[in-house]
């Protein structure tokens, strides 16, 4: 039996990674420094679910340089892109079925 929250994603359910991949998505990359000011979470959070979002293949790594000067950056996939817009679409349409100003219920 088909449900209309199957389009969700597990991987993307956690709302910090939610958030990280929609920043992703809405640019060509984003740099580890950004994404942590931005979602003003620690180091380390924001290290794993980056690290979940790239063993998902919803995200790719790059890093450059070496020590205090170097830089993670993050880029979306062709199947991270996938998976976030189908997720997104099942959220919208699941929420819009159910705003009661739309159905009065």
């Amino acid at each position: 039996m088909s449900s209309p929250l199957d389009g969700l994603d597990p991987t993307l359910n956690q709302p910090k990674r939610l958030a990280a991949i929609a920043m992703v998505a809405a640019s060509t990359s984003c740099d580890f420094a950004f994404l942590r000011e931005q979602l003003q979470i620690s180091d380390s959070d924001l290290s794993r679910h980056m690290s979940a979002l790239n063993h998902a293949g919803y995200v790719s790594v790059r890093k450059s340089g070496s020590g205090r000067g170097s830089t993670t950056t993050y880029s979306i996939t062709p199947a991270g892109r996938t998976a976030y817009g189908r997720h997104r679409d099942t959220l919208t349409q699941f929420l819009a079925a159910h705003d009661p100003g739309e159905s009065g219920g």
